[in-house]
């Protein structure tokens, strides 16, 4: 079982063998390895059980590092860049031959970050490598916001897992890059774009799922519980269901909703702020996914902010289309 430490030095030797370590960040946890060993970026996809072709997202501590394996930077993402690195954001670059083709699943474009966490952006500044580091769950499943979630799900895979304490914006980082002289921002994320349209006036949102993503974490069902997932207006369904005889948990924004008192019901954030409900969504659907229920109900965001964000995750974690 893999050992929860903060013990960057052992981090460091582990992932210069070529090993897999768990590593915390603002956004969530992540699985990585050197990027720039094959060996170990497959050791990735087989401990994860991830499809090939679902491109990594490569972290490292520094803007120079970052143009040292990637070919250009344009002026709209570098200042991007520039405003909100280190951050959750991540940018979709064209990359340098030293990236191989199975960090970016064949495609041209690799997609790198800066986290904000203090001991990931230590442990990146000891390294001579960038880290591929998608988040440390099995495929498809809840991303990971804390160390003992990491544990729970590959600590037989791994042997070590850097703990950064709880993240602190809990949503995977926001993708942006460019098409001919658009900025296009590919997956919503921790974030929001109305701060991206402050430095870039003209922003496109193509957010949409795929079977052959041009950028990480854009497939149809992802982020999802094991048990049914259903979003709508729980104003109908709750009813619907009880009527049925379903013993459910409900997520809600902030209601609480009179339930019997053995059907679990999470409140993102009781005073409906939607970065608070953005750090609690991971850990609350992993909770309700563990509790005695058939089903888990849950509600939209007001479209607005993270929001967006977060019903993106919604509706991939209820396979929507």
């Amino acid at each position: 079982m893999a050992v929860i430490g903060k013990d960057i030095a052992e981090a460091k030797q582990l992932l210069s063998e070529g090993d897999l370590v768990a590593i915390p960040t603002e956004t969530v946890y992540g699985l990585a390895g050197n990027a720039l060993n094959d060996q170990a970026v497959a050791k990735i996809f087989e401990a994860k059980n991830r499809p090939s072709f679902d491109p990594l997202i490569l972290h490292t501590n520094s803007l120079e590092k970052v143009k040292s394996f990637v070919r250009e930077i344009p002026q709209s993402l570098e200042e991007l860049a520039k405003a909100f690195w280190p951050g959750p954001l991540t940018l979709l670059l064209p990359k340098k031959e030293i990236i191989s083709d199975l960090v970016t699943a064949g495609l041209e474009r690799v997609a790198v970050r800066i986290p904000q966490h203090p001991i990931a952006l230590e442990l990146l500044g000891e390294l001579d490598f960038p880290l591929a580091a998608p988040s440390a769950n099995p495929f498809g499943y809840i991303s990971p916001t804390q160390a003992g979630h990491v544990q729970a799900q590959l600590g037989d895979k791994i042997q070590y897992i850097l703990d950064g304490g709880a993240c602190q914006v809990g949503l995977e980082s926001t993708i942006v890059g460019m098409e001919e002289d658009q900025v296009v921002i590919y997956r919503m994320g921790g974030l929001d774009l109305r701060e991206i349209e402050k430095i870039v006036i003209k922003v496109e949102v193509r957010s949409h799922s795929s079977s052959n993503p041009a950028a990480p974490g854009l497939l149809k069902s992802h982020y999802a519980p094991r048990k049914p997932f259903l979003v709508g207006d729980l104003q109908k369904l709750i009813p619907e269901y009880l009527e049925k005889g379903e013993r459910f948990a409900v997520l809600s924004l902030a209601r609480k909703f009179p339930l019997p008192a053995d059907f679990p019901q999470y409140q993102l954030s009781e005073s409906a702020d939607l970065a608070e409900a953005a750090r609690h969504l991971f850990g609350y659907m992993r909770s309700l996914d563990e509790s005695n229920v058939n089903l888990i109900l849950a509600e939209w965001m007001p479209e607005e902010g993270l929001g967006r964000a977060i019903n993106d995750r919604l509706r991939r974690a209820a396979a929507l289309g």
